[in-house]
C-alpha cells in the first residue's frame, strides 16, 4: 500500500491510498483491493477532487457504508469514501419538520435522531445498514414504508462538471428499490445531502403483522414512534445477521412483481405461496419464500451460503470471495426460475 498527499489548494490536502484493501469498507467483509482510495470530508474537498483528478475520465466507485455492494473483483479505479456527516433541522411549521442529513451520516443514526425528537416517518426503517446518501438511490423500504414517503429533495454534484444539482421527488423517479440513480443517472452524480419532511403529529404505521405481534407481546396497545422503532429493531435483530459478526449485505434479491394471472396459477400448485396484490394486474411475491422452497435456506456452499434464518440474505462465512458469492446468487436465480418460472433480480449492486 502506498500513500500520496495531494495539495488541492492552499487549504485543502487529501490523502490518496493506492492498492488498499476494501475489507473494512463493505459489509460483506470482502477483501477486494482498490487501485486508489480517498476519503472525502467536506463539499469543498469533493469539488476539488472532481476537478483536480478529472473524475469524468476515471473509473469510479462511490462508497457510503458499503452495505449494498458486492465487490466481485478488485476495483481498477478510484474509490471515493463519502464522509460528509451531520443532521440539521432546516424548517418547521405547526405539523411538520424538515430535516437535512449529509450523505455520509449513518442511516440508523438519522432514524434515532428523529425518533428521539418525536419526528415521525422513518421509524419503520430502523436498523437498516448503510448511509443516508445511498437511501434514495435504492428507495430503501421496510415494513410498509419507503424513502419516497418522506423524501423532499436531495443535493448532488455532477461528476463531469462539478456543478451542484437539486433533485426533487419527481426528478428521482422512485419505484420499488429503484430510482433515477440506478438507471439513466447512474454514475453521473455524487449525492451530498438528503432532506426529509417528517410529522410532529404522528399516526404510526403498524400494518405489517410482525410489528403488531411484537407490540402485542410487549403489551403495548397505543404505540409511540419509539415503540414502533424498537419493535422493528427487535424483528430485524432476530431475523438478520449483524454484518459486524457475519458478512452480508441484507436482502440480496428484490421481491419480484409478477402478473396476477401467473400468481394465481402458481397458487394452485403451491398453496403456501406468499403474495401481495399491488395493482389490478400485478402481485408482489416473497423472494425469500421462493428461495426457501428451492432448498437454499441455511445451505452452506464453500465459504458462503443462504442464512439459516432468512433465505434472502447471502453471507460470507469468513473467507468467501465476491465471485464465490455471485456464483451462489446465480445458482439461486436459476433454481427459482426453473421451479417457479420467476426471475429474481439482485437488490445488491454488483461491482
Amino acid at each position: 500500500m502506498k500513500t500520496v498527499l495531494f495539495y488541492l489548494s492552499t487549504n485543502l490536502i487529501v490523502i490518496v491510498q493506492q492498492n488498499i484493501s476494501l475489507k473494512e469498507y463493505n459489509t460483506f467483509g470482502l477483501d477486494s483491493n482498490a487501485k486508489e482510495f480517498v476519503v472525502v470530508n467536506s463539499i469543498d474537498e469533493l469539488e476539488a477532487i472532481i476537478q483536480v483528478f478529472n473524475l469524468k475520465n476515471r473509473k469510479l466507485l462511490i462508497l457510503g457504508g458499503g452495505s449494498n455492494v458486492l465487490l466481485a473483483n478488485d476495483f481498477d479505479g478510484m474509490v471515493i469514501k463519502i464522509n460528509l456527516t451531520g443532521i440539521e433541522k432546516i424548517n418547521e411549521d405547526e405539523n411538520h419538520v424538515w430535516i437535512k442529513a449529509m450523505a455520509g451520516t449513518i442511516w440508523h443514526d438519522l432514524v434515532l435522531y428523529c425518533v428521539e425528537n418525536n419526528y415521525a416517518g422513518l421509524e419503520n426503517l430502523s436498523l437498516i445498514p448503510g448511509c443516508v446518501g445511498a437511501a434514495p438511490m435504492q428507495n430503501i423500504g421496510a415494513y410498509g414504508v419507503e424513502i419516497k414517503d418522506t423524501f423532499v429533495q436531495l443535493e448532488a454534484i455532477e461528476i463531469k462538471s462539478a456543478k451542484h444539482k437539486l433533485f426533487t421527488k419527481s426528478d428521482c423517479k422512485f419505484a420499488y428499490r429503484e430510482s433515477i440513480f440506478k438507471n439513466e443517472a447512474k454514475g453521473k452524480y455524487i449525492i451530498t445531502s438528503v432532506t426529509f419532511k417528517l410529522n410532529k403529529n404522528y399516526l404510526v404505521n403498524t400494518s405489517y403483522g410482525a410489528i403488531k405481534d411484537v407490540l402485542t407481546n410487549n403489551n403495548i396497545a397505543n404505540p409511540t414512534i419509539k415503540d414502533v422503532s424498537n419493535a422493528v429493531i427487535e424483528i430485524r435483530s432476530s431475523k438478520l445477521p449483524d454484518p459486524k459478526i457475519l458478512g452480508n449485505a441484507g436482502s440480496f434479491f428484490k421481491n419480484p412483481e409478477i402478473n396476477t394471472e401467473l400468481f394465481l396459477d402458481l397458487k394452485e400448485k403451491f398453496p403456501d405461496l406468499v403474495g401481495y396484490k399491488i395493482s389490478d394486474t400485478k402481485t408482489k411475491v416473497a423472494a425469500g419464500w421462493l428461495i426457501e422452497q428451492c432448498g437454499w435456506k441455511g445451505k452452506v456452499v464453500g465459504n458462503t451460503g443462504s442464512h439459516k434464518q432468512q433465505a434472502l440474505v447471502l453471507v460470507n462465512y469468513g473467507n468467501a470471495s465476491g465471485n464465490e458469492i455471485w456464483n451462489l446468487a446465480l445458482q439461486i436465480q436459476n433454481s427459482v426460475k426453473e421451479k417457479f418460472g420467476i426471475d429474481i433480480i439482485p437488490e445488491v449492486n454488483v461491482i
